[in-house]
């Protein structure tokens, strides 16, 4: 751990902070429907929308409706995207002759991409055709994100509006995010990208000799507008099969940062929403300061575990008896170009986001630095989340904050005005229990069948770790992975597209009927038994419910995974 290293922290951290406001206002005043400067620009395009589809904008929803236009909405994403990838061969814009994805390999990347996981069975340059990754996969992560941040919209009406039925329309709140922000901040985010030397053409591969003669193919293609929203939309899909650690994918130090930023950039600023939405900023500051906790938290363990080295290779000339450990820490499976700092830093963040994208290998990372990714999915990616998902999953775990705050001074709960009674609670443990319910049964059903063995690169603990980390990234849906384990079968396909299903949409339903509880409830003035939700007290309640309710359903798990093979490879076992 350097000096260096914690200045890079900080700044990033100091810059999110700074950036989460403006935005936030920016944000509000689109999906609430005021007045913007993009709007005056924009506007025509998009009541040509609404006029197209037939779409009344000022129609607004219950959240039966507004969920089952989402439902319907995905399911035509899901078989369009699928067609698509059994039919790219036939299809313009394929200079390298692609063929089709196989049945099993096409559905399970088309649910990933629809649930904003972007688990990737294959790669990139080498199975996508360019009109697959800009029709098919592109689009998806505009779409996908905009679904997200739609939903979370839905949800804080619930607690904003005073009294009513409805939510919001679907079809608005989607057009709305993807025309006036997720598009321009795209097309920003791309251009600067190029200018790092990031390529973005429709030429075919080049093909190149090497300095000793030998023959190389030097992919390329549309990266650039593929990376931006990757990023932007917490997506993480990458062009490329090495995704961030791919120099055409990360050009340098700039881009890398810029990359990172995108990440939290939306998630930060919808707890500012959040609090302009419910007329208390403080509210939203209490949810981001109880992000913040927590991902200071993990990015110092991780970056601490990472600058202790591998007890494997002790320093050469040092007494090995002396437990020296391997100069200048753990460097497999970092980014060279920027040291062991960000690429903590990195994976870190991509974790507590539903991003997935990596400029490092976390399978390579020592068995507690691995664990601390694995931890961040499994807290149900809420740390900063996914763009809207990481929003709703923070304020799910503040309902059963106060509930149990509720219970502990005999009084029924409240969060920002609003009662919290058994259908929401209810309907709240519904919803995150579904997620160790897949991650945990799914990696037991793969722990011993042999089509779940056969995946396997690793034995032992850390064969085990790539199973779990494996099923936590798909119900998590981030989409990073323990890369040793060959996923690329129809048994592994399948049951992830499983997994993403089941911790997108049965994480959705119940939030959403959630939001429909909520908005029907009249607002309660706070009085002096209220518990205040936007100070400290609060933050450490939330933080302590998020890492108990959260953690500890998975302790048996890791225990089994990651803190066995630290013990073990401290006595000098390996696998």
């Amino acid at each position: 751990m350097t000096t260096n290293g914690w200045i890079q922290i900080l700044l990033y951290f100091g810059v999110l902070t700074v950036l989460t406001r403006p935005l936030g206002g920016f944000i509000y005043r689109v999906l609430e429907g005021k007045p913007t400067f993009i709007g005056r620009v924009l506007g025509p395009v998009e009541r040509g929308f609404y006029k197209l589809a037939g779409v009344k904008p000022d129609a607004e929803q219950h959240w039966t409706t507004y969920t089952l236009a989402m439902l319907v909405f995905n399911l035509v994403c899901f078989v369009t995207l699928y067609v698509l990838q059994l039919t790219q061969k036939h299809l313009p814009l394929n200079p390298q002759g692609m063929d089709n994805l196989t049945p099993d390999l096409a559905f399970n990347t088309a649910i990933s991409f629809i649930t904003n996981t972007n688990w990737q069975s294959y790669g990139g340059e080498s199975t996508m055709s360019y009109l697959t990754q800009m029709l098919g996969l592109t689009v998806h992560n505009f779409v996908s994100a905009a679904t997200g941040i739609a939903l979370a919209m839905a949800l804080v009406r619930g607690f904003a509006r005073r009294s009513g039925k409805t939510l919001g329309n679907f079809w608005v709140d989607l057009t709305r995010t993807t025309l006036y922000i997720l598009l321009p901040l795209s097309i920003v985010a791309a251009l600067f990208l190029i200018w790092q030397g990031m390529p973005q053409n429709l030429g075919a591969y080049t093909d190149v000799a090497t300095l000793e003669g030998a023959k190389q193919t030097i992919a390329q293609g549309p990266v650039a507008s593929q990376i931006a929203i990757k990023m932007l939309g917490t997506n993480g899909g990458g062009f490329f099969n090495a995704n961030a650690a791919h120099p055409f994918e990360n050009p340098n130090s700039i881009s890398d940062f810029l990359q990172i930023i995108l990440i939290f950039l939306i998630p930060a600023a919808l707890t500012n929403v959040f609090g302009r939405m419910v007329k208390s900023e403080l509210q939203g500051w209490a949810i981001y300061s109880a992000m913040a906790v927590v991902f200071l938290a993990g990015v110092t363990t991780l970056y601490w575990a990472e600058s202790q080295g591998n007890p494997a290779f002790p320093a050469m000339g040092i007494d090995q008896s002396a437990g020296a450990l391997q100069p200048g820490g753990n460097m497999e499976g970092k980014e060279a170009r920027f040291g062991i700092a960000r690429s903590a830093l990195f994976a870190t963040i991509t974790t507590d986001a539903s991003c997935g994208a990596v400029n490092g290998m976390h399978d390579s990372f020592t068995p507690l630095g691995g664990m601390v990714p694995m931890i961040n999915i499994q807290l149900g990616e809420v740390i900063f989340g996914g763009v809207g998902s990481g929003l709703y999953g923070m304020l799910l775990y503040a309902i059963i904050a106060v509930f149990i705050a509720g219970l502990m001074v005999g009084r029924t709960p409240e969060y920002v005005g609003k009662k919290i009674e058994a259908k929401e609670v209810k309907m709240t443990m519904l919803a995150i229990l579904c997620l160790p319910a897949s991650i945990l049964g799914f990696t037991a059903l793969a722990a011993v069948l042999p089509q779940g063995l056969a995946g396997l690169n690793n034995s032992g603990p850390h064969g085990f770790s790539e199973i779990l980390y494996a099923f936590t990234s798909a119900t998590g849906n981030n989409g990073s992975a323990f890369a040793g384990l060959t996923a690329n079968t129809p048994f592994y396909n399948l049951l992830l597209a499983a997994a993403m299903m089941i911790g997108r949409f049965a994480f959705i339903v119940p939030m959403m009927a959630v939001a429909g509880s909520l908005v029907a409830k009249k607002y309660t003035h706070p009085s002096a038994g209220t518990f205040p939700t936007d100070g400290g007290l609060f933050i450490s309640l939330l933080v302590g419910v998020l890492l108990i309710v959260g953690g500890l359903t998975f302790f048996p798990a890791l225990a089994l995974g990651p803190i066995v093979e630290h013990l073990s490879l401290q006595a000098g076992t390996l696998y």
